[in-house]
């Protein structure tokens, strides 16, 4: 265990709530599936996370040994956050709220799977503090939900969304997936143009990571079918960026677009490598330049929660078993990486303050092929500074430079570690 003494205050929270009808097939996420008989209403399970969740809450507070911000942003994912009932989403916020404080104008996102809420469901969690929601379709064909162990249908899809649009929550985002086994372009543009056609303000576009020990891992190599190709997935990422740019999207994040005024601000916490909260069962922190993650087994979170309740009269409080420090060039890295992600790209000025001139002199000697190749681009002041003639900002362009990020990454990566 490690102790934490943070010195400025942190203004994003992410919760986990770890519960699943089932664990879908390309699923490696730490979650502890309920069947599809038990929600919040009627688990035992539940009701017992929920109470370690609200005394890691408490403990967290009080461990911490810092001054504490209102938090802008908070985001409970999962799992299937609406397995919850609207009164034990009320309970977390209401926790959060009385330990941290909770902004006014705070953004507070929810995960949900269409077919796991109704309409009165909406109401109470919107009642209850939630604001944005974010709705885990993946696909709009029956045959691709179910190769992918997804619980929902299509007609859930297009009910959860009138729910939405009707509750007043207009805040909402939908998550596809490319890549999937057996999907053509075809049906990749008919998810596009279904989601565009329900007035999404915001949508995620992934595509298909085969993570190792889950059941597509054991059953799909990739690369290979019945997995499209590179070259089709590849089409799939430039078509997404033509349909959605064409409907008034804004391609803002590598995998994400949004209507203006939709942009996720929670997410943005992470791409722009700023400190987080991470609470729950395997959630993670980032704070002051340190990575801590919780037990990712329910059994092991509980005993976790056990040992700092035992702990409690020291000052301050340990509150991880796992810690990954970083060092400079770990922090240089991870910045790179993130922000290459968005759109805006990176602030070549804030690195050279941080890094000195030297890091951002090896980083455009070293990117030099890949802006040849249109992949990386600059942004110059209309007056450059006397001391440098370094551009402002790098970014990558979009589609190709986007495609080719990890191209890109790897190259940073061995330019910024050769001594």
């Amino acid at each position: 265990m490690l102790f934490v003494l943070l010195l400025t205050p942190v203004t994003a929270a992410y919760i986990h709530i770890p519960f699943c009808r089932r664990r879908c097939f390309y699923c490696d996420f730490p979650v502890s599936v309920v069947g599809d008989r038990l929600n919040g209403h009627n688990s035992g399970t539940i009701h017992h996370y929920l109470q370690l969740l609200i005394e890691e809450l408490r403990l967290t507070y009080y461990g911490l040994n810092h001054p504490i911000g209102q938090l802008q942003t908070i985001f409970l994912g999962g799992g299937t956050p609406s397995l919850l009932t609207e009164s034990q989403i009320g309970q977390i916020l209401q926790t959060i709220d009385q330990f941290w404080g909770i902004a006014v104008n705070a953004e507070i996102s929810m995960e949900m799977d269409p077919g796991t809420f109704d309409f009165h469901q909406i109401k109470g969690y919107h009642s209850a503090g939630i604001n944005r929601v974010s709705l885990g379709v993946q696909a709009f064909q029956s045959q691709l939900l179910a190769v992918s162990g997804r619980t929902h249908t299509v007609e859930d899809i297009h009910q959860s969304v009138k729910y939405l649009h009707q509750s007043g929550l207009e805040n909402f985002s939908i998550d596809l997936i490319s890549g999937l086994p057996h999907q053509t372009l075809e049906q990749w543009q008919d998810s596009l143009l279904k989601a565009i056609m329900l007035s999404v303000p915001h949508l995620s576009c992934y595509d298909l990571i085969v993570e190792p020990q889950t059941p597509f891992a054991r059953q799909y190599q990739p690369g290979e079918t019945p997995l499209p190709t590179d070259e089709t997935t590849a089409q799939m990422y430039r078509l997404t960026q033509q349909q959605l740019n064409l409907a008034g999207y804004c391609h803002y994040e590598i995998s994400n677009f949004a209507q203006p005024g939709y942009e996720c601000r929670h997410n943005q916490t992470y791409w722009k490598n700023l400190p987080f909260y991470g609470l729950g069962m395997g959630a993670a922190s980032y704070l002051e330049g340190v990575r801590y993650t919780r037990p990712r087994t329910m059994r092991g979170y509980g005993e976790w929660i056990t040992q700092l309740q035992a702990m409690i009269h020291q000052k301050p409080l340990p509150i991880s078993i796992a810690t990954h420090p970083h060092t400079p060039l770990d922090c240089l890295l991870d910045t790179l990486m993130l922000g290459l992600r968005l759109a805006e790209g990176v602030d070549l000025r804030a690195l050279e303050v941080q890094f000195g001139s030297l890091v951002i002199q090896k980083i455009i000697d070293g990117l030099t092929p890949h802006c040849n190749q249109n992949w990386v681009v600059y942004d110059y002041p209309t007056h450059p500074p006397l001391s440098t003639g370094f551009p402002i900002r790098m970014r990558l362009t979009d589609p190709e430079g986007f495609l080719f990020s990890n191209t890109v990454l790897t190259t940073l990566f061995h330019v910024l570690s050769v001594k």
